[in-house]
């Protein structure tokens, strides 16, 4: 019944009509033949207008009907009978511009010649303003607050830039020193990019993602054999990384086993694949990066000194964001504007209430776990504004513990005070603390 119904000559115009994307059907010779509803909302123009006339109507500036001189198709279109995804810009009934994504195809008779051409559309105009909004904003950001893709006007992300420049015009090994989430790796690509090396590879590593054979192997590269599942030979990081730069991150999770060949490496420039023993030259700088302080792991016997002093030529520390909080606004706002973006939210400002919350957390997990924050505070917001009712609950907690705390030390300080007659080396005692502690106190809470 269903091959009948589809075989009606009536069906297909139906099907168009309920067509999401324009549809259009044009001749041989470029006239419409055909024009559904979708594509005269896209377009601005009514059907009756448009059949029998030529498409040259909408001024398209990358027809892929008609050439530049409107007698022939697009010949990558004649070559492979139909494009795809391609992007263009029409002049609508009233004027305005429409950004349109087409594909086509061409219709042939049963002889193969080329009949007429069948082509969809569809309106991203609105995708298209968003997204040269978002270049604009980062166009902005580079200007004052950018570098690299690290964001921030503090002074001691201003001391940070200032340490990348100057590394960037060595060779000397560096390790990038910081706590989760601060940008160690985004300092990583800075460094690499302003480097002399930047047309060469840049190739990272995790060092706590793998087991040592494995890490052994990703590194190394092994030959066909060499173990259980090496089915092939495969190059080895460092050697992928030849004329360019070798970036390791969480070095100090890396087996003592490991960290003797990693000194090899910067000793001989030389690998050897595993199950091989034939010694492959590299020219390579590294990068290191760690969470951890490799001077404690050096004195307990899980980091080689050796290796150690061959890492760290240059030490760059990343601050953590609580060290520059007068940067949160500033990334608060610029991740927000794409979370926004890719929630379909047209979120504009953050509450003073709910700022100054995110200014005074001490983030844990730095500037990645702000954006978790505010990934969870866009999809809760249902208005244009951030609230403090938006925010995740561990926020709005440790805030009103804080309070708390600050509270009760300032009660049991006044009071001890008051029974020592103000006499605060004695209050001092009492407590339990120095009184130079005490003294950090009473300004901390305002008991000065």
């Amino acid at each position: 019944m269903i091959d009948k119904f589809l075989r009606n000559p009536q069906f297909l115009p139906e099907v168009f009509e309920t067509m999401r994307d324009g549809l259009m059907v044009v001749d041989n010779e470029g006239y419409i033949q055909l024009f559904n509803r979708a594509a005269e909302e896209i377009t601005g123009y009514k059907r009756e207008d448009l059949i029998g006339k030529k498409c040259t109507i909408f001024d398209c500036d990358a027809c892929i009907i008609l050439n530049e001189s409107k007698s022939q198709r697009d010949s990558q279109l004649v070559k492979f009978g139909a494009i795809y995804n391609k992007e263009c810009r029409i002049r609508s009934g009233d004027g305005r511009s429409v950004r349109l994504l087409k594909n086509a195809a061409v219709l042939r008779d049963d002889s193969g010649d080329i009949i007429g051409t069948v082509e969809s559309m569809t309106d991203f105009t609105s995708f298209y303003k968003k997204e040269m909004e978002l270049q604009d904003i980062k166009l902005e950001l580079r200007q004052e607050y950018w570098f690299m893709g690290l964001l921030g006007k503090s002074i001691p992300m201003q001391k940070l830039y200032y340490h990348i420049r100057n590394a960037s015009n060595s060779e000397a090994t560096v390790l990038i020193c910081g706590e989760s989430g601060a940008g160690k790796n985004l300092v990583a690509h800075a460094l690499h990019k302003l480097s002399r090396r930047k047309d060469g590879p840049f190739i990272q590593m995790n060092c706590a993602s793998l087991n040592e054979q494995l890490l052994e192997s990703e590194l190394f590269g092994h030959k066909k054999g060499s173990f259980t599942g090496a089915v092939s030979d495969r190059i080895g990081r460092f050697e992928a990384s030849n004329n360019g730069t070798i970036f390791l991150d969480e070095i100090g999770d890396m087996p003592i086993t490991m960290q003797v060949k990693l000194l090899r490496v910067l000793e001989e420039k030389v690998v050897e694949l595993v199950g091989d023993h034939k010694p492959i030259p590299v020219d390579i700088r590294l990068i290191s990066a760690t969470n951890k302080d490799l001077n404690n792991l050096m004195n307990t016997g899980k980091f080689r000194e050796d290796l150690l002093y061959r890492i760290n030529s240059i030490v760059i520390k990343v601050p953590p964001l609580r060290e520059r909080r007068e940067d949160i606004p500033l990334i608060a706002f610029h991740y927000l504007k794409k979370i926004s973006f890719v929630n379909n939210k047209d979120i504009h400002s953050i509450s003073s209430p709910a700022m100054e919350i995110l200014i005074n957390f001490p983030w844990p997990g730095n500037v990645r776990r702000l954006i978790n924050a505010l990934e969870h505070s866009a999809v809760t917001c249902k208005g244009d504004t951030i609230e403090v009712s938006d925010l995740p609950d561990y926020l709005v907690h440790e805030k009103i513990h804080e309070v708390s705390e600050n509270h009760l030390d300032r009660e049991r300080i006044y009071s001890i005070l008051s029974q020592c007659n103000g006499n605060k080396t004695l209050a001092a005692k009492h407590l339990g603390i120095s009184r130079v502690t005490l003294w950090k106190k009473l300004k901390a809470l305002g008991l000065e």
